[in-house]
């Protein structure tokens, strides 16, 4: 019996996920977005603080990294509370639009968070989570609005 996949078993015929973790950044009732710009994806909505997970590195810490890396606060892996799961897919689409997504919410960190990508965000604001701004990542948007409302599925199947 082997322990490993044969190298070809992926390849064609099988979904290849591209992963990412989210960070909502929580004080109180309100929440912290940037305003993307230069990424050439979604510039000029409000985002949550994300990014893809690095081969070799946990959902967990791809959210610790991309928060310090993209706010400049540190976050205890303990203390990202699992929101929910969401699986992007693009049916029959290609490879890389088969996404997914895990959120995290932090009430906890250090540091006081500020712009420190200043190439892929203009600025970061606190926002309540009952006044949201109108251009938010739209799936971002989706699971913003379950976290005022009181929660989500542990997993969400977002076909496009």
């Amino acid at each position: 019996m082997t322990d490993r996949y044969a190298p070809d078993d992926h390849l064609g015929h099988r979904s290849l996920l591209v992963a990412a973790a989210y960070v909502l950044l929580l004080r109180g009732d309100e929440v912290l977005l940037q305003l993307r710009h230069g990424t050439g994806y979604m510039d000029g909505r409000w985002a949550t603080l994300a990014g893809h997970v690095d081969p070799g590195e946990s959902a967990h810490e791809a959210a610790v990294r991309e928060a310090a890396e993209e706010a400049g606060v540190r976050i205890d892996p303990a203390d990202l509370e699992p929101v929910t799961s969401l699986h992007r897919f693009e049916r029959g689409g290609p490879q890389v639009e088969q996404r997914c997504d895990w959120f995290f919410v932090a009430r906890r960190w250090s540091g006081d968070p500020r712009v420190a990508e200043p190439d892929k965000a203009v600025e970061m604001r606190w926002f309540p989570l009952g006044a949201l701004p109108e251009l938010v990542v739209p799936h971002e948007r989706l699971v913003l609005d379950g976290v005022r409302d009181g929660g989500l599925p542990a997993v969400v199947s977002l076909p496009s």
